[in-house]
């Protein structure tokens, strides 16, 4: 993923030629041709895995080798006897194999050592285009005359100050893909950068230093905009202060005065005609003389202009009942009867679910945050007669009604 993500940054943003990418990577021309042409931003390996005799005492030695560092010089043992232990215990590989463990385990110590402790620095200025903050916030809106609870999403670009806001019911990895096409929509293009917190929607592990195990479709998401992503250090708020203060004027500048709306989409809807005003009418913190939008229009043209949306889905695969329904989140959704009993693929977006069987949709459905219903599809991908379009609610359909309704393929 990583080489992936600077050849398309290379060619994309830099406009570095193909000759000059073979050179740097040492890859074949057909095999950078094929990345860029095809926009691949997922690539997939087999995964492979050589069996050593030494795997069933990694632990040990590892643990050996740990308590063998913190002794003296005379009392330590060497890998000759380790080496001997461990045949004691039923080793059969040979001693090369163990020093070749242990030479690779005490780099990795020595890295640990250079990395834990040591400060990073995010500088205050900002070029234009070079980087953007983002995170969450959780407020309260009147939706259809409830009071609801809202994640809401917050993006700002760092040099111009100019901020986005969108409102989802949950923090999730497809709400967070919807954001970010939505925000780099609104500002026109993609910063070089993103600086976020260590927010589980993007990393699964947070390893000593800097290191991170970054989610695979978030990675997928970075690759497909041409950015690279910056994680603070934990529990080091003002490393992303911008995003930080941002959620905190939010509150009084706009959820403060916040009228009732209809539904989510009205709400979303205003609230990027209330940024926009608001560009104009806060002045800029380090340029008083100007506005934010004024700011802004010096830093779009240095901004990328992505190609197409990122495609946002999270995949499942889900298998069909036999009354042809698949649950998700405790709701049940039908799809055809021809599919019961079966595995299909269910991917998720912010506002929908798609069904995908045999390379094809077969039933897609507006997606329900209230849990306990029985939701028939507005869609198989074909016309559908009024009948099938009727929700049904609260009612555990059997497979005749099912059948009678939606009809066999």
């Amino acid at each position: 993923m990583g080489i992936l993500s600077s050849i398309r940054r290379w060619h994309v943003r830099d406009n570095m030629p193909i000759r000059e990418i073979v050179r740097k990577t040492g890859l074949a021309r057909n095999t950078i041709r094929k990345y860029l042409a095809n926009k691949v931003v997922e690539p997939r390996y087999p995964s492979r895995k050589t069996p050593s005799k030494l795997d069933d005492y990694v632990n040990k030695l590892s643990a050996w080798l740990k308590t063998e560092a913190g002794k003296g010089r005379k009392q330590k043992r060497s890998l000759k006897q380790l080496h001997q232990d461990l045949v004691q215990l039923g080793y059969t590989g040979s001693y090369t194999r163990v020093t070749a463990f242990a030479r690779r385990w005490r780099r990795e110590q020595q890295e640990l050592l250079r990395t834990v402790g040591r400060g990073t620095f995010i500088p205050l200025a900002f070029a234009p285009g070079e980087a953007f903050q983002f995170d969450w916030s959780e407020d309260w809106a009147v939706i259809a005359g409830e009071r609801t609870k809202l994640q809401i999403a917050h993006f700002k670009l760092s040099h111009s100050r100019a901020f986005f806001l969108r409102a989802y019911p949950l923090q999730t990895h497809e709400m967070l893909f919807d954001a970010h096409n939505h925000a780099f929509a609104a500002f026109g293009g993609v910063p070089a950068r993103g600086i976020y917190d260590n927010m589980r929607t993007a990393v699964d592990k947070v390893r000593p230093g800097k290191q991170r195990d970054v989610n695979l479709r978030f990675k997928a998401m970075v690759s497909h905009y041409v950015f690279d992503a910056e994680f603070c250090n934990p529990a080091s708020g003002w490393e992303k202060g911008q995003i930080e203060k941002n959620v905190q004027d939010a509150r009084h500048r706009i959820w403060n005065k916040l009228p009732e709306f209809g539904s989510l989409d009205e709400l979303n809807d205003w609230l990027h005609q209330r940024c926009l005003a608001l560009w104009n009418e806060i002045t800029h913190p380090e340029r008083p003389e100007f506005s934010i939008a004024e700011v802004y229009a010096e830093e779009r043209s240095h901004l990328m202009v992505p190609t197409r949306p990122f495609d946002g889905f999270v995949e499942h695969i889900k298998r069909v009942s036999p009354t042809c329904l698949v649950t998700f989140e405790r709701n049940r959704y039908s799809v055809p009867a021809s599919y019961a009993n079966r595995p299909i693929s269910l991917r998720v977006y912010s506002d929908r679910l798609v069904f995908v069987a045999e390379a094809q949709i077969i039933a897609e459905h507006d997606r329900v945050i209230v849990r306990g219903n029985t939701l028939a599809p507005y869609s198989y991908g074909l016309p559908l007669a009024g009948a099938t379009r009727r929700r049904l609610v609260g009612i555990n359909p059997s497979p005749h009604r099912l059948r009678s309704a939606f009809g066999k393929r």
